[in-house]
């Protein structure tokens, strides 16, 4: 019994003991909790600080239609339906202008379109009695939301024109049936249509005139970018898998440099999104109106499918099986080629990308140059003498790793050809070469270099 009180008593203890150091420690995990967050804040403002810029003029177009409110004049004209203003503002004011003005039209269009649809099926419903009223509007509501409804799942209309229907049902159905009790429909269609136009446009000409974010070119800097990533790995992926010497500082860039093709990996939503937004935007700057958006689609395509092999080769930088090094050495020199003239060649693709130029003839010289290290490569790889005095597993790994050098080898001539198609497409400027078609691009002498390196490798 004594030891049950004891047991109690140490239990109460701890229990309070507990309670006091945690509300001990409620000011310093306040304290702490306001340094993260402010560290956090200033973390997102100093990485892109257009998300300040954009802030604050969300704030300003806000301000702005709030002025239906406060001024009475304004206000006895619209009334409540101000806040509608307030509400587009809110929902279409997006960080790019093609967004924004995506959807601004979206809502306005199917404001309108719902609103003359509504006021004429109330008109009509009207004609018929008090019986057949609400069953004509009901068989209209359930109609043209479930068609509406049914027409978003098509992948094309569901990319651009989503929020358009779902906005369109939203108002038909609210008139329809707002008219059935009464209301001045005529009037309550025209002042939503009304405010809804004054808040996109405000959203608009500030997004537009005030430091302007273009997702045209926000997707064309993003391919260009990744492109560039992926030229940073094969550059220090040599060094780093065949332990070649570096310098303490460059070690630290190589390591670096591996790591940001992973972004590359996940960037498909961002660019079809980035693309779609495109397409709503007026010509500006470089970029014209009926520039070959869909194209920079295609070529992240190919950048993310070069990707999932660098992704792949990367596995093999830290593996425990050790190469030989008789065998490492034999076909260190065409990997090495390899991957240094895939990383030339896309680095000056990004470049050309960059600057808005047609990719110039040394892109075509590098790859030729990989290309010859493919055949020297699978030359050794084919000679039985290579593989006689090393182990199956040891062979394994290095086999995978020269495939798949040899697949980013191909990845990049489909990049550099794609680049091309885009140079062309969008009429980037000539930088003094032929623009010709890219396989008939490569001179003689780049083909006599090549076949020199070659001669040399197999040596």
């Amino acid at each position: 019994m004594g030891f049950s009180i004891e047991n109690n008593n140490v239990t109460k203890v701890t229990f309070f003991g507990r309670v006091f150091d945690w509300v001990k420690a409620v000011p310093n995990n306040i304290i702490a909790g306001i340094i993260n967050y402010t560290a956090m804040v200033e973390k997102i403002a100093r990485d892109d600080p257009r998300r300040l810029v954009h802030s604050c003029k969300v704030g300003l177009a806000l301000t702005l239609v709030s002025l239906l409110y406060y001024f009475k004049p304004l206000y006895d004209s619209f009334g409540v339906s101000a806040m509608w203003a307030v509400m587009t503002v809110v929902v279409i004011f997006e960080f790019t202008v093609g967004a924004t003005l995506g959807k601004g039209l979206n809502r306005a269009t199917a404001t309108l379109v719902a609103g003359g649809l509504g006021v004429g099926t109330h008109h009509l419903a009207s004609l018929c009695g008090k019986i057949g009223e609400p069953v004509l509007i009901g068989s209209f509501v359930f109609l043209l939301a479930a068609v509406a409804t049914f027409i978003r799942f098509f992948p094309k209309i569901k990319a651009r024109y989503d929020y358009g229907f779902l906005i369109f049902i939203l108002t038909f159905s609210f008139i329809s049936i707002s008219g059935y009790r009464g209301l001045e429909i005529i009037e309550l269609a025209h002042k939503r249509l009304s405010t809804i136009a004054i808040g996109a446009c405000v959203s608009l000409l500030i997004n537009i005139f005030i430091y302007p974010v273009w997702a045209g070119e926000e997707l064309h800097n993003s391919v260009a970018h990744n492109t560039e990533l992926l030229s940073h790995f094969l550059e220090g992926f040599v060094s780093e898998y065949f332990k070649l010497p570096e310098g303490e500082a460059n070690a630290k860039d190589v390591s670096k440099s591996l790591q940001g093709y992973k972004s590359v990996l996940n960037s498909k939503s961002i660019e079809e999104n980035l693309a779609n937004f495109a397409n709503w935007e007026p010509g500006h700057g470089k970029f014209g109106y009926n520039h070959p958006w869909n194209q920079y689609i295609k070529l992240g395509v190919l950048i993310r499918k070069c990707a999932y092999r660098i992704d792949a080769l990367c596995v093999h930088i830290n593996s425990d099986v050790e190469v030989p090094q008789k065998l490492g050495e034999q076909i260190k020199e065409a990997c090495t080629l390899m991957s240094y003239e895939s990383s030339k060649a896309l680095k000056k693709l990004s470049k050309s990308l960059k600057s808005m130029k047609h990719p110039s003839t040394t892109v075509n010289a590098h790859i030729v140059s990989s290309k010859a290290a493919v055949k020297t490569l699978n030359t050794l790889l084919k000679s039985g003498s290579l593989w006689l005095e090393s182990e199956l597993l040891q062979i394994i790994p290095l086999a995978t790793v020269a495939s798949l050098l040899i697949d980013i080898v191909d990845c990049t001539e489909q990049i550099a050809a794609s680049a091309h198609d885009l140079a062309t497409l969008a009429q980037f400027k000539d930088k003094k070469a032929n623009v010709e078609s890219f396989e008939n691009k490569c001179p003689q002498i780049v083909i006599a270099i090549s076949e020199l390196k070659q001669i040399s490798l197999t040596k």
